[in-house]
């Protein structure tokens, strides 16, 4: 199996949550997984989310199980909005970004990094 083969890459598109009612601005979000580095994490990149660049690497059982009930651990905080969203907090030195990304995103990129390397491989 090749280097390119471990690692899944997906890319899809985050509403930044805020206070104010109308600013509804849509992120890139690059979710990001290599299985030969680390298969136990995936890391979550948001560009536009903060100033500068900014990427997280968590466990790729917590973004599983925070599409059910809310998880944390340490900067990353995930939990369900209804059926079809996910709410990530995620915690720098710089700030706070609090996303919501489509629930059927996650699922298919999660899908797809349990595909290259199943729990316990």
């Amino acid at each position: 199996m090749s280097a390119v083969e471990h690692v899944v890459e997906q890319y899809a598109h985050a509403r930044v949550v805020t206070d104010v009612r109308d600013d509804e601005r849509l992120v890139p979000v690059v979710l990001r997984y290599d299985a030969a580095a680390d298969p136990r994490s995936v890391r979550i990149g948001l560009p536009g989310a903060l100033p500068g660049a900014h990427e997280w690497t968590f466990a790729r059982d917590l973004l599983e199980r925070g599409l059910r009930a809310p998880a944390d651990d340490g900067d990353v905080r995930v939990w369900p909005c209804g059926r079809a969203q996910a709410v990530l907090e995620l915690r720098s030195p710089r700030g706070v970004a609090v996303v919501q990304c489509d629930t059927r995103a996650l699922v298919r990129f999660l899908g797809r990094t349990y595909a290259t390397a199943p729990v316990g491989s």
